[in-house]
Parts: C-alpha cells; sequence; structure tokens
C-alpha cells in the first residue's frame, strides 16, 4: 500500500514516537510510507530509516486556518503523484487536512484518536474523524463513541506497540555509573517520569512525593525527562524551591534514546490526570521497571494493580508516597512487578501486533465507502 502519515510535528513524545515507530513499522512490511509534519526531532529516525519526510508548517492549533490549507493543496499532488491510497491522521489539524485529501482525491482517510477532546461546535460541525478511527485505549473507544458520537462500527481498538528493536542491548537493571554521571546522580534511590511537561501529566503530585519521600530517603533524585510548556516548567521549578527540593530534583530536556534514562531509575511514575493510554508507561515495562500510575483513562487497559504496576487515585500526593516508598524499601516485590510487565508488553503490546491489527484496519477502510 501506499500510505501517507500526517501529523502536526515529530517531537519527542507519544504521538511522535507513535507515528515513526509505525512507519518503520509499515516500511519493513514492504509498504511505501511518506509522513508529513512540521518537523521534529524524530525527523532523524525517520531519514536514518529511508523513510521521506515531506515539511509542512502546520504547527498551529488554528485547524481550518491558511497553514492548513496551505498544506492541502501541497500534499494534495504528493497524494495523487504517489498514488496515495490511505493518509491516516494523528492530529486535530491533521484530520482536518486528512479529510480535505480525501474529498479532492482517491485516497481513503482514516485517523487515530490518541487522547481525549472536548466536544466544541467546530467538532461537531467539522468531525473529521475519517472513513474509520483507531482508539488507542478502551476509555479512548469509549469517549469517541459516547462523548464525540463516533459510530461504534467505525471504531477499530488497536494498542500501542513497543519496538522491542530499540531497547538496550545491556541488562536494563543494569545501572552503569557513566549514565548516572551524565545525569549528575550519585548512587541514591531514582524515581523518573518521562513525559511532556503539561499540568495534564500531574507532575507538581510527584513533587509533593518527593518532598514527602525525602524525609525517608534524604538523597532520593526525581529525573524530569521531557520539554514543553515553558510556563509550566517554571512553574514546576518554583515548586521545587518552595518545597525545599531543588537539590533532588533533575530536569532534563527530551531525549531520543528514552531507555537510557530508564536505565537508571528504580521507580518509575506517571501521575497523570487524564491519559489516553501512557506510551511512557509502556516503555517502562518493556525494561522491567516496577510502575507507579494514577488509575486514569487508559492506563488500567496496561496496568492490572498489584500484578505488574501500582494504581493510585489521580491527584494524590499522599497515594504515590506510600505507593514508591514500598517500591524503594521492598525490593523483592519491585522486581516481580518488573518481571510481569514485561511479559503483559511481549502478550499484547509489541510493535509487531500494532503493525498487524493497522494493517487489517486499512484494508477494512479500504473496502468501505467515502464519509
Amino acid at each position: 500500500m501506499n500510505i501517507l502519515l500526517v501529523t502536526t510535528r515529530l517531537n519527542l513524545g507519544g504521538i511522535g514516537v507513535y507515528v515513526v515507530s509505525l512507519a518503520k513499522g509499515l516500511k519493513k512490511r514492504g509498504h511505501n510510507v511518506i509522513v508529513a509534519s512540521s518537523g521534529g526531532k524524530l525527523e532523524s529516525v525517520l531519514n536514518s530509516e529511508g523513510i521521506t519526510h515531506i515539511y509542512m508548517p502546520i504547527d498551529t492549533s488554528s485547524e481550518i486556518g491558511p497553514h492548513a490549507m496551505v498544506a492541502v493543496m501541497k500534499l494534495l499532488k504528493i497524494v495523487r503523484k504517489e498514488n496515495i491510497e490511505i493518509v491516516h491522521a494523528h492530529t486535530r489539524v491533521s484530520q482536518v487536512i486528512g479529510y480535505y485529501l480525501e474529498k479532492f482525491s482517491k485516497a481513503v482517510f482514516v485517523t487515530t484518536c490518541h487522547g481525549f477532546y472536548k466536544r466544541r461546535l467546530i467538532r461537531i460541525l467539522l468531525p473529521c474523524w475519517g472513513r474509520r478511527t483507531i482508539a488507542i485505549s478502551d476509555a479512548v473507544k469509549d469517549h469517541l463513541i459516547d462523548a464525540m458520537k463516533v459510530p461504534e462500527d467505525k471504531v477499530e481498538l488497536i494498542y500501542n506497540g513497543i519496538d522491542m528493536d530499540r531497547k538496550p542491548q545491556e541488562d536494563p537493571q543494569r545501572k552503569t555509573e557513566d549514565i548516572k554521571k551524565e545525569f549528575n546522580i550519585n548512587n541514591s534511590p531514582v524515581v523518573g517520569i518521562t513525559a511532556r511537561l503539561s499540568s495534564v501529566k500531574g507532575h507538581i503530585y510527584l513533587l509533593m512525593a518527593t518532598a514527602r519521600l525525602k524525609e525517608s530517603f534524604p538523597g532520593i533524585r526525581l529525573l524530569i525527562v521531557g520539554s514543553g510548556d515553558a510556563r509550566y516548567e517554571k512553574k514546576l521549578k518554583h515548586m521545587c524551591k518552595k518545597l525545599n527540593i531543588e537539590e533532588n530534583v533533575i530536569f532534563q530536556p527530551g531525549i531520543e534514546n528514552i531507555y537510557k534514562a530508564l536505565s537508571i531509575m528504580d521507580v518509575f511514575v506517571l501521575p497523570s490526570i487524564e491519559e489516553g493510554l501512557g506510551l511512557s508507561v509502556l516503555e517502562a515495562l518493556s525494561v522491567g521497571l516496577p510502575v507507579v500510575a494514577s488509575d486514569v483513562g487508559g492506563i488500567s487497559s496496561v496496568i492490572e494493580n498489584g500484578v505488574n504496576g501500582v494504581l493510585v487515585p489521580r491527584k494524590n500526593s499522599k497515594a504515590l508516597t506510600e505507593a514508591i516508598t514500598r517500591l524503594l524499601n521492598d525490593r523483592d516485590y519491585a522486581i516481580s512487578l518488573g518481571k510481569k510487565g514485561i511479559d503483559v508488553i511481549l502478550e499484547r503490546f509489541t510493535l509487531d501486533k500494532m503493525i498487524d491489527s493497522v494493517e487489517k484496519f486499512y484494508l477494512s477502510a479500504l473496502t468501505k465507502g467515502k464519509c
């Protein structure tokens, strides 16, 4: 198949990693894949894999603005020239672009919903869900059907998949002094989070938990990996100062090899207020890390409380503190959770399983009439 993947940007994070992994997996299956976006750090991965990237200045929140319309005209030429069969959109702006690309070509337009949307007027007038829609978790599927009124027969549940080839070759439990030195960390316990800097990820509750943890683990380090909202980052750093944990918290901008950061963590935490599925949780589980996460959204599709991770109520720093404390003190329990975490990834969340499902999804979409 000839496939065009369209997204707003290729930053380090859930959607960017998803699109790049999907492109790589489809290419390995023999499909012709083109990616269109406004670029980002992950663009270099596409280049190294020989996957064509088309730059489009669509890093905008205006789905019907001039940037989106110019992108439609430019991409329409590519769709016709490359005989594109599938246009697969991943963000709101790219959904609108995909909608118009289908209208003016023979291509089939589909989408992936990576999270939750508000039912705004523009969504009602111009829904743009495509001929079929992928939901990345049970919670997102329910949201599409119940809140966004997408017909149930148009929604397909396909979980995100982890590219196990991205994992480090060495034992993920081995903590190397060299990597710790890169992050300015000694032999103290390390709690970590990899997520974009956005209030929805719940960093503030992890900071409050760190202040409590410091009482029992004075040298504890919290490694925050990710970038995003500059104002939110400033707020978090001010909070560190207020809680007297500045020396305990390390802010690290997003890095391409996320497994380097994961390799030095003792506990991974994702205290999200809202979450579609949690790709970072999958990444942590894939290397055997014990995970503590909020019991929200699609996270419960991945984590079974007390079996392969620990679920806590959202916005609850006390519960976070208690869960992290137990994992730091009871390493046998932490290791058992980590081993079962690897098992669940291999059973349900590999990239190969995701690509298998997406290929079938494309073929199904191609057999149905246009929206």
